[in-house]
C-alpha cells in the first residue's frame, strides 16, 4: 500500500490527498514544489477558490514502544505511519544523570547534601518516558491537521488481563495467588 501524497495551496490551506502519480505530474509541469519531506506534502503555485476537502479520520494505536497512524476516507486508508518512540532512552539517560549526582556526593569534596526527599510532584505527574509518548502523538496529530481535514480522531484503548485469559473464572484473592504462589526463587 502506498502513501498517498498531502496537497496545500498557495495560502497554505489543505486539500484533499493525492496519489503520488498525480502529484509526480504536478512537480514535472512545475504546478507544485515540494513543501515537507516528511510527511510527504507539495504545495501548489496557486490558490484554490472554494476548496471542498474531504473529512478525514485519524486512528491511532499507542503501544509501549510503537504507535500506529492511519488517515483514512471512510474505509479506505489514505496514509499510515509507525512512531517509535523514545522511552527507555529517556530512562536510561535519567538514570546515568542520577547515578552521576550520587558519585559526586560520595567523593572526597565538599558535601552535596541528598535533595532528591525535599521534592514533591505535581497533580497529574507523569514520568517523563510516558510524558514523551503523550506529546509525541500530540505533535504529529497536530502537524497532520495541518496538512489535511481531519474532523475525527479515533484512539484504540485496550486492556489486557492475561490471567483471565488463563483461567476465565478467576477473581478476587485468586489474582494474588499465581502459578508461583509459595515459591521463593533465588540465585
Amino acid at each position: 500500500m502506498q502513501n498517498y501524497v498531502f496537497v496545500i495551496d498557495q495560502n497554505k490551506e489543505p486539500l484533499n490527498p493525492i496519489t503520488p502519480k498525480r502529484a509526480r505530474e504536478l512537480l514535472t509541469k512545475q504546478k507544485a514544489a515540494v513543501f515537507r519531506m516528511y510527511p510527504f506534502c507539495i504545495i501548489l503555485k496557486y490558490a484554490v477558490e472554494n476548496p471542498m476537502p474531504k473529512p478525514l479520520t485519524i486512528k491511532l494505536d499507542p503501544g509501549s514502544k510503537f504507535t500506529g497512524i492511519a488517515i483514512l476516507d471512510d474505509n479506505k486508508v489514505i496514509w499510515t505511519a509507525e512512531l517509535e518512540h523514545r522511552g527507555w532512552q529517556i530512562k536510561d539517560s535519567l538514570q546515568s544523570r542520577k547515578s552521576l549526582r550520587a558519585s559526586r556526593r560520595s567523593r572526597q569534596t565538599r558535601y552535596r547534601p541528598a535533595r532528591f526527599d525535599n521534592r514533591k510532584r505535581p497533580k497529574g505527574w507523569l514520568a517523563p518516558s510516558l510524558m514523551h509518548r503523550v506529546l509525541t502523538i500530540e505533535t504529529w496529530v497536530k502537524r497532520l491537521c495541518r496538512y489535511t481535514t481531519i474532523t475525527q480522531i479515533a484512539m484504540e484503548l485496550v486492556k489486557f488481563d492475561t490471567q483471565k485469559m488463563q483461567n476465565a473464572e478467576i477473581d478476587g484473592v485468586e489474582y494474588q495467588q499465581g502459578e508461583l504462589a509459595g515459591y521463593e526463587c533465588r540465585e
